[in-house]
């Protein structure tokens, strides 16, 4: 499978790209825990269908220590005792906002509740943000069809 457009390679799109990763940047950087900021970024990118992002994501999670049986089961958080109540919350979030089309009402007063108890303002921006970050990839990586499995960690520097 090759991608539909060379987005990596693009002039304009290297453009947008570079944005979008001044802003990750910037959310890595953060007090948000980076074991939460993966969990993140594999869940949305499990329920988008990028295989790009949730290859990467995992691979990268492995790379800084995380363990196959907390990636094996993201995707069944709910049910799973591997993940603390921050990430649990964290995790509730990051469905609600990726599933926003989904929702009548949007993210639930609940959910955020939940989460504004185990995150300060600024994990609180951070996790929003990221949230947005990686939907932004996800659809980039979706529309062209970007293919997944080639991606070593630390690829992107």
């Amino acid at each position: 499978m090759e991608s539909r457009l060379n987005f990596f390679g693009h002039p304009l799109a290297g453009k947008v790209l570079k944005h979008i990763n001044s802003a990750n940047k910037v959310i890595a950087d953060s007090t948000l825990p980076v074991a939460t900021q993966e969990l993140v970024k594999i869940r949305a990118s499990q329920i988008n269908g990028c295989g790009f992002c949730t290859d990467m994501h995992t691979k990268d999670a492995t790379h800084a220590g995380e363990t196959p049986q907390r990636l094996n089961l993201v995707a069944a958080w709910r049910e799973a005792k591997v993940f603390t109540d921050a990430e649990r919350a964290a995790l509730e979030l990051t469905e609600q906002g990726t599933r926003i089309a989904d929702a009548a009402g949007g993210v639930t007063d609940d959910a955020w509740e939940n989460a504004a108890k185990h995150f300060d303002e600024d994990q609180l921006a951070a996790l929003v943000s990221l949230i947005a970050v990686i939907n932004a990839y996800n659809r980039v990586n979706v529309i062209v069809q970007q293919p997944a499995g080639d991606y070593q960690p630390g690829q992107f520097g």
